[in-house]
């Protein structure tokens, strides 16, 4: 066991309505889902916090705080533009760190 802080990738964990609103989605769709997913487990910080942070994101994807008065709550994964979305929460605790979608959404 090592006191150093755990890494990517994180958990990602749905709840059921996120989870019902992305098997409704075409395909199209749940594959920009799915990709965005990958970008988000495999960050060092999910919530891509500092100037320039999300620059290694794909140019489909941006990430921001879902209110600007909270900016370690829960963010929203902007897709293709805005025809989709991630709503999530990422808790970093030191045993088990993970990211839970609580919304998503596809035009």
């Amino acid at each position: 066991m090592t006191d150093a802080p755990p890494l990517p990738p994180w958990q990602m964990d749905w709840t059921i309505e996120a989870r019902e609103e992305f098997d409704r989605m075409p395909p199209e769709g749940q594959s920009l889902i799915m990709a965005a997913r990958a970008e988000l487990i495999t960050a060092t910080d999910p919530y891509f916090r500092g100037i320039d942070a999300d620059v290694t994101l794909p140019h489909w994807i941006t990430v921001r705080p879902l209110t600007s008065t909270s900016p370690g709550g829960p963010h929203i994964a902007d897709l293709a533009g805005g025809r989709g979305w991630l709503i999530y929460t990422f808790i970093r605790r030191h045993a088990e760190p993970h990211i839970t979608v609580t919304d998503a959404f596809w035009t």
